[in-house]
């Protein structure tokens, strides 16, 4: 049997109800941080499980060659939009992250809240879609999720000591410094910021 986060039904029907208890309402603090710091700086990056696209707009401001994926029609339709009345443009895939294959690797990723929103059985799944879309040497940003009072996700929780068996050493290099915590308007949960690099 299918789990109902795996459904594009589920996805839809959140979006349409507004129940996305992970959207920020407005560009991460951590993306702005990593851009101000120069740890990011304009690349071929992929933003998988994009949603609402906040960070997409900055980053294609910015100057980034972006392809923002989404499992769910009714954020894209909502992202079209705004990036037409911008005029900008980025590659917007209405697409599954587990079967999506790039014709041409990425420099990095941006992962905010398609982890947390994923069936945890399918993390390890998601972990090798992620190696194969990056270039070696290249960044994973990745923000996890923090949420241990919440029961059942999404969003699902991502403890650290589960990503750093989530995302082994022998394919990804950590950081060495101290993970940023963000606080969310939603009070039951936070964020972890990490820089990952592909080995």
């Amino acid at each position: 049997m299918t789990d109902p986060v795996s459904t594009l039904d589920f996805w839809e029907a959140c979006y349409q109800a507004g129940k996305t208890g992970w959207d920020r309402g407005e560009t991460h603090p951590a993306l702005l941080a990593w851009q101000a710091s120069g740890q990011i700086e304009p690349c071929r990056i992929v933003v998988p499980g994009c949603g609402n696209g906040y960070e997409v707009i900055s980053l294609i401001e910015s100057g980034f060659d972006v392809t923002a994926i989404d499992f769910a029609q009714a954020p894209l339709e909502a992202l079209k939009p705004k990036l037409a009345k911008k005029n900008l443009k980025c590659e917007l895939l209405h697409a599954d992250v587990f079967s999506y294959h790039p014709s041409v690797k990425f420099e990095a990723v941006y992962e905010q809240t398609c982890l947390c929103a994923i069936d945890p059985t399918k993390r390890e799944t998601y972990e090798k879609q992620i190696f194969s879309w990056l270039n070696p040497g290249g960044k994973l940003f990745a923000l996890f999720m923090q949420a241990p009072e919440i029961e059942t996700g999404p969003p699902f929780t991502c403890s650290i000591d589960e990503m750093k068996t989530l995302f082994p050493a022998e394919r990804w290099q950590w950081p060495t410094d101290a993970a940023n915590k963000y606080d969310h308007p939603n009070a039951a949960i936070f964020e972890l910021s990490h820089m990952l690099t592909r080995r």
